[in-house]
């Protein structure tokens, strides 16, 4: 491999000329304390930053930016701090998913429009993790992606507490009157003990396993807990090898491949991974010029195994004990068969050297594949004519009585009219009802919500009910569980089928043979698609506006038209002079 020379740096062409422009950035620089023997002639590090006062899983990034320049400096470098949008997924409304995009543009304009050879990538909380991958592939300049990890443990009264997960478990008991309101205070003061991503196999801890799986990360580093010194170190670390990729020129399309994503999927189906983790990495990989579908996901169902014993798939362990079990090395290593080890990794090394020693220390937290806690993938893909382009269900983490199910459906056409009459007492439900929510897709939403979880009537619930069939064209949280039907495509909001779904119309689920169907015949559909009215578009300026108009349908990873790699040619590099 031919090492870059410093007048090689991309920063050289703001920095290193005799002339007026270069004099500005020079003097500039010089503004601000920094002598020109510390930036001229070295690896600029741009640290894209996602912290902010909301971003509940970012806490410790405002400290932990520090460990990155730490890092940068050992190595030669010289580090920048770039902060960009913050996406919290417990405080962004409508939705995070709605503002993924966002950062990704944000983060490929940061990058682009700046002196910088290489950046590290802050992130963690569901969207930051995709949205920094996105942005930072289309810049094409070296980087890193530094996760943020997982929080530890909750508890409460005695009891191991999982973000997300318990809260749904939990709060169905206290709608059926079995948690007081002084236990669930008590709770919600035990559930989330420190800084870190959600502790459980949710999108966070699934996106950044997939990124390290698909070597954008330091191998391993996306099971180190948040509040471990480990992840100091390893903080650091990043900021050392960034200096190392710069020089190395290892772009994220080097290590990007179409193997990359494959060995990605194979562990997001052992992980027990979040149904967002389909939409986020068919994104990640059409940005890399690769077409990954849902195909591949279904067909890694097929063979691959859940062997991650962690909640929600799981029923007991959390990330924290994932980690000391063995973490992502140690599941890599029970997974070599359906594995591309000659791909490399962000270290600089094969998946093949990076395993090497990789061991499990504890079987029940990562299973062997003979003892699977789910002898296929954590997720389907269905079709059918509800969902013709495709839909999702995590059966790993269902009722196992709802590998097969028909029932008749129970129609809601937005969030709010669920919300107001799904506790009704005299609600027409039973366990067998299919619960549809619509209108709740990349359009209808607006932005995807995690809507798809719909609430267990209280009526049911007070039966001792805890699961029941649901589909919806939203998302999830990967916290979540139960047999939820997701992603719906084409959306019922630009006049997919399930649009035409009504009250009574009997639904078919059949999981082994990835089928999704109503019992209407196909004149009736045509019938009331006939008849069907578009809903208005609910934005008229702004993001929301361009957004509106631009966003795909979830099959195709919800990317923006006009940011795909077939859309038009390469972005020039910006005119220096």
């Amino acid at each position: 491999m031919t090492r870059k020379k410093p007048e090689d740096l991309r920063s050289a062409r703001w920095f290193a000329p005799d002339d007026l422009r270069s004099f500005g950035h020079r003097s500039r620089m010089n503004q601000m304390g920094y002598d020109v023997a510390e930036f001229a002639g070295k690896p600029v590090i741009g640290i894209v930053n996602t912290w902010s006062d909301f971003a509940q899983c970012h806490a410790h990034f405002k400290q932990r930016v520090e460990d990155v320049k730490r890092g940068v400096l050992q190595a030669g470098g010289f580090p920048v701090e770039l902060p960009a949008i913050s996406v919290s997924e417990s405080t962004v409304k409508p939705t995070s998913m709605l503002y993924r995009n966002f950062l990704a543009m944000e983060t490929e304009e940061i990058i682009r429009s700046q002196p910088v050879d290489g950046v590290v990538l802050m992130g963690g909380c569901d969207k930051t993790t995709p949205g920094l991958i996105l942005g930072a592939t289309s810049a094409g300049v070296p980087a890193i992606f530094m996760p943020a990890g997982p929080m530890l443990r909750g508890n409460w009264r005695g009891k191991v507490l999982g973000s997300g997960s318990d809260a749904w478990k939990y709060w169905d008991e206290r709608r059926a009157g079995n948690i007081d309101a002084k236990a669930w205070n008590e709770m919600q003061e035990g559930i989330a003990r420190s800084y870190g991503v959600c502790m459980t196999m949710g999108t966070a801890a699934t996106m950044t396993g997939i990124t390290d799986a698909i070597g954008m990360s330091l191998p391993g580093s996306s099971s180190i807990p948040a509040a471990d010194s480990t992840h100091l170190r390893m903080a650091a670390a990043c900021g050392r090898r960034i200096v190392e990729m710069v020089w190395d020129d290892l772009t994220p399309t080097k290590i990007m491949t179409r193997q990359a994503f494959h060995n990605g999927i194979v562990v997001a189906m052992a992980m027990g991974c979040s149904t967002n983790a389909v939409i986020h990495l068919i994104a990640m990989a059409r940005r890399a010029g690769h077409d990954i579908s849902l195909d591949d996901f279904d067909a890694a169902s097929r063979k691959v195994p859940v062997i991650a014993n962690i909640r929600p798939s799981g029923d007991k362990y959390l990330m924290e004990d994932f980690y000391y079990a063995g973490g992502m090395l140690g599941l890599m290593s029970r997974l070599r068969e359906w594995l591309d080890l000659t791909q490399i990794n962000a270290a600089g090394e094969t998946w093949e050297q990076s395993l090497a020693g990789a061991q499990v220390y504890d079987d029940d937290v990562i299973r062997t594949p003979e003892n699977a806690i789910y002898k296929e993938g954590a997720l389907a893909v269905l079709r059918g004519n509800i969902s013709p382009n495709g839909c999702v269900i995590k059966p790993s983490a269902a009722a196992a009585k709802f590998q097969r199910h028909s029932g008749p459906a129970l129609v809601y056409d937005s969030y709010e009219e669920m919300k107001k009459n799904i506790d009704r007492d005299d609600l027409d439900v039973t366990e067998d009802t299919v619960l549809i929510l619509r209108n709740a897709g990349p359009l209808g939403g607006p932005g995807m919500p995690e809507w798809g979880m719909l609430p267990i009537p209280k009526k049911l619930v007070k039966q001792g009910v805890r699961d029941m069939v649901r589909i919806s064209d939203a998302r999830m949280s990967g916290t979540s569980y139960g047999a939820c039907i997701l992603h719906v495509s084409p959306e019922s909001f630009v006049g997919g089928p399930l649009a035409l779904v009504r009250t009574g119309d009997i639904i078919d689920l059949d999981i082994p043979n990835r089928t999704l169907n109503m019992r209407v015949s196909d004149e009736e559909l045509a019938a009331r698609k006939a008849a069907w009215k578009k809903p208005e578009v609910k934005y008229e300026r702004g993001y929301g506006w361009m957004f509106s108009r631009h966003i795909a349908q979830a099959e195709h990873g919800c990317d923006f038209d006009f940011l795909q790699t077939d859309f038009g040619g390469p972005v020039p590099e910006p005119a220096i002079n």
